[in-house]
């Protein structure tokens, strides 16, 4: 299907983060997706960033994305706090004709644009002790304001959805439109590098090992899965290790500091070798207090490995061995299944590999791209 002619700006400043996180994920996931769509599917497509913190031979890093950019001069926590107090900075000369899409709720107010916001959760509602007193309310605040700025929405599930309709804002149900993310983005799988860490991390080649893979910080609940992990260990065929890759986010972490016999932390890793490491594992464990979508679970399934996931997790439902990522017996049981029993974790290599069959990032793209064409009408 044909579009008339559609400018679309895309806020990928989280993409200059030291941690970009899954919203990094989401803002490269959609822009594959787009790049993907027939040349008449696919609107004008130019990013929105602040300046870049350093360059790589006088080149800014984003320019490897392939979209033409508007740079802001002002750095990225300096334009998100002008954001925050209603400031239209950082772009000279707004090109009022196009849709600005903001891929979170840092979201530039709008002059003349039509602004429309991803909303990934509102985890922070839910699960208030797993943030920060400060970042609790800069999120009800953002919130407060992309309400009131924003004339569509969109979101990865229906769980998601339904939180943001319930909020208490003046969001009208047909402001918001779920669309899932995409798991069909990981890099061709690095051996040598992935052999090269495990090594390094004192595994011998071919020995199995549990996967987890999020960033280090409280409502990724790492400290009740290292505990159900040490409640099985001696009961796995072998003591398999637990390797934790992900980088360091916020937050104190009194569970993570002392040694845990078997737990070993990757750190961050290149998107080959996660690929690599994803489709070695003997199983993936993603446990989080809460998640509107839930990438890396898809991510495994797509590998073609058996998952334990928490309860409800929109990416993964049905296709996972879901837990109550509370109660550490359960976790602990989901895990000696995945691992070692022969007819479920047939089962679940094959649900999930139908389940991350449905996510895919043109799809995706595609969708949005609906939803840019609605708001411009």
């Amino acid at each position: 299907m044909s579009h008339p002619p559609l400018d679309v700006e895309i806020v990928v400043d989280q993409l200059r983060r030291s941690v970009p996180g899954g919203i990094g994920t989401y803002c490269r996931g959609l822009l594959a997706g787009l790049a993907s769509l027939d040349v008449e599917e696919r609107p004008k497509v130019t990013l929105r960033a602040s300046r870049a913190r350093r360059k790589t031979d006088g080149v800014d890093p984003l320019s490897e994305l392939g979209w033409p950019i508007r740079i802001s001069m002002l750095p990225g926590p300096v334009l998100t706090r002008l954001w925050d107090r209603g400031l239209p900075v950082g772009w000279l000369h707004p090109d009022v004709s196009a849709v600005v899409h903001a891929t979170s709720i840092a979201a530039p107010p709008v002059r003349g644009e039509t602004l429309v916001v991803m909303v990934h959760d509102l985890a922070w509602r839910r699960f208030p002790e797993a943030y920060p007193a400060r970042g609790r309310q800069w999120h009800e605040s953002a919130l407060q304001r992309v309400a009131s700025r924003a004339s569509a929405f969109v979101v990865p599930s229906a769980l998601t959805a339904a939180d943001l309709l319930g909020a208490g804002l003046r969001i009208g149900a047909d402001q918001v439109h779920v669309i899932p993310e995409g798991v069909d983005h990981l890099d061709p799988p690095d051996e040598r590098s992935a052999l090269a860490l495990l090594g390094h991390l004192g595994l011998a080649s071919g020995a199995d090992y549990l996967l987890t893979v999020s960033t280090l910080e409280p409502r990724k609940n790492l400290e009740r899965l290292i505990e159900a992990y040490s409640k099985i260990r001696e009961s796995l065929p072998e003591p398999w290790p637990l390797v934790i890759v992900g980088p360091r986010g916020w937050g104190d972490h009194p569970g993570l500091a002392t040694q845990s016999a078997g737990v070993l932390f990757a750190g961050r890793v290149a998107g080959g070798t996660l690929s690599s490491l994803f489709s070695r594992a003997r199983a993936v464990a993603y446990v989080p207090l809460f998640e509107g979508f839930g990438l890396p679970a898809g991510e495994a399934m797509a590998s073609g490995v058996p998952v334990v996931a928490t309860a409800g997790l929109p990416s993964a439902s049905g296709a996972a061995l879901e837990v109550d990522p509370l109660d550490t017996e359960a976790i602990a049981d989901g895990l000696l299944r995945a691992c070692t029993d022969g007819s479920e974790r047939d089962s679940l290599v094959a649900a999930g590999l139908r389940r991350a069959s449905e996510f895919t990032w043109r799809e995706s793209a595609a969708r949005h791209v609906e939803i840019w064409q609605e708001v411009a009408a």
